[in-house]
């Protein structure tokens, strides 16, 4: 049986739907580990700790399932997947490609407001690194993201990554920076400024790619 003694029941918040409310509930307890893999998730136990009717609850689930932070034996279990061995540096390889798309098309189409944040966001990483700051550079990391794919203006683009976001959460809480180094580190992401700032989308990606590592196929 789950420990549902930190749930306490939901008070729904205006403007968004009760399902949203219980996802991010139970999405926030396997991020934490308070739902720790393997954990069984009965609908019915849930929606009794909630206060809600088992009707969210499944579609919470559903939603978790098909992230991958929630597996499905079909009148069998529902239970809190484990992580994948491979779950961080497959993460950091797609959010690479994904922060370079958006580079391109951001910085292309971004406000100077806009671009004045990115800039920020660089900055801030530069200043992480240079501290060696590890948990610095990756809420900078995570930032500077946020921002360039929000600067593409696409809509899908922004709903899917937004929909994503629990499952990348939980795939990088082993991350670690890309180089040990913090000078070489450092100089690479005051590179990666310079791009930015003269909106130089395909430079961006290449530095994004070179700073983690990502070899791309020949």
């Amino acid at each position: 049986m789950i420990d549902t003694e930190g749930f306490t029941p939901l008070t729904p918040r205006e403007g968004t739907a009760l399902g949203d409310d219980v996802y991010a509930v139970l999405g926030e307890a396997i991020i934490r580990g308070t739902l720790r893999p393997g954990d069984r998730l009965r609908d019915v136990e849930l929606a009794s700790r909630l206060g809600v009717s088992r009707t969210p609850v499944r579609e919470a689930l559903q939603r978790l399932e098909r992230l991958g932070l929630v597996e499905v034996a079909a009148n069998r279990y529902t239970r809190v997947s484990e992580l994948h061995p491979r779950a961080n540096a497959d993460t950091i390889e797609f959010m690479t490609y994904v922060a370079g798309d958006a580079m391109i098309l951001g910085l292309a189409r971004c406000t100077d407001e806009q671009l004045v944040d990115l800039v920020g966001s660089v900055d801030a990483l530069v200043e992480a690194s240079s501290r060696d700051d590890h948990l610095a550079i990756l809420g900078a990391t995570v930032g500077l993201y946020q921002l360039t794919i929000r600067a593409t203006g696409n809509h899908v683009f922004v709903t899917i990554m937004r929909e994503a976001g629990l499952a990348l959460q939980r795939n990088l809480q082993a991350w670690t920076p890309p180089v040990e180094d913090a000078d070489t580190r450092t100089e690479r992401y005051r590179a990666l400024r310079q791009a930015v700032a003269d909106r130089d989308g395909r430079r961006a990606e290449a530095l994004l790619l070179e700073i983690n590592h990502i070899v791309t196929p020949a």
